[in-house]
């Protein structure tokens, strides 16, 4: 019992689960991540490919097993015809409103775009982003609704 005097013990239960909006960011800071990743991949010419695991079925004996796969992450930024870096941030398939009709962010120079991610990432920590990723969300919702 003298070992446990040493520790702070607290009576917490753990909560059953995240509330949607702390899922939502959480999925989009794992996609800034990834995007961070790529662009450090570039600047230092090499390759960035997460990987991931897919379900295949064996067509001759019928059975599924988990095989890993390469993933493929696309870019979010491009060179506009002005010469400057432009990043446009994805929630899923759709592209986020940052502000009333923008939708990309001008970087600049393919350097300054690694601390435009981590400025992004903060931003979405904080919650600056969470209408926008839940107007994006109801409206994904929107195409699964049944017929």
């Amino acid at each position: 019992m003298s070992t446990l005097t040493n520790l702070k013990l607290v009576a917490a239960k753990r909560p059953g689960s995240m509330p949607q909006i702390v899922q939502r960011r959480n999925r989009l800071i794992a996609k800034i991540w990834e995007q961070t990743e790529l662009a450090k991949a570039q600047q230092a010419g090499t390759t960035f490919s997460p990987t991931k695991f897919r379900s295949v079925k064996n067509a001759e004996t019928g059975e599924r097993r988990n095989v890993e796969v390469q993933k493929r992450v696309r870019a979010w930024w491009w060179t506009a015809e002005s010469g400057k870096v432009c990043m446009s941030v994805r929630y899923g398939t759709k592209t986020l409103e940052l502000a009333k009709g923008k939708t990309a962010i001008e970087v600049g120079t393919l350097a300054e775009l690694i601390p435009t991610l981590e400025t992004l990432k903060a931003a979405v920590e904080a919650g600056e982003l969470d209408t926008q990723i839940d107007a994006i969300s109801s409206q994904m919702r929107s195409g699964f609704v049944a017929k």
